[in-house]
């Protein structure tokens, strides 16, 4: 969905829920193809049995790809993302877990760089079915502003 936002529309405290998405031993084969981790952590059942885990973790750049990608059900076409900071995966995920993201905005202040844009910060936190936090970090984007601050 569409919805364009200037940076005056956004309010501290603001919290937005995401569909959710199971994980399936398909994404665990594509997401190694196409990265080339073919690590025994996230491919191989029989040695990871006998792990901690008691069973193969996802990549946590497949969680992070995933998890983000489920945030595009909403696009704001005046804003970009700026980047991603304080990346952490608290907990694992496995094949059958399903995940949404929680967004909350937590920091809105002029962009330095950028006058007729503002800095948005939204915490990211990525859910499995258990409402444990498997991913956190923060969301930085840029949107622009109704009318320039001088």
């Amino acid at each position: 969905m569409e919805r364009p936002r200037h940076f005056e529309d956004y309010v501290l405290g603001e919290v937005r829920k995401t569909y959710g998405r199971t994980i399936t031993e398909t994404d665990f084969v594509v997401h190694a193809g196409h990265t080339g981790d073919f690590f025994p952590h996230h491919m191989d059942a029989e040695a990871m049995k006998d792990s901690p885990w008691g069973q193969r973790i996802a990549h946590g750049t497949m969680t992070f790809a995933i998890g983000i990608g489920l945030t595009a059900s909403e696009i704001n076409p005046l804003a970009f993302s700026y980047g991603y900071e304080r990346l952490r995966f608290p907990k694992p995920v496995f094949i059958g877990d399903t995940i949404h993201s929680e967004l909350t905005i937590t920091g809105l202040e002029p962009d330095p760089k950028r006058a007729d844009h503002g800095r948005i910060t939204e915490q990211v936190r990525v859910l499995n079915q258990r409402g444990e936090t498997v991913l956190a970090c923060d969301h930085i984007y840029l949107a622009q502003r109704r009318s320039v601050i001088a």
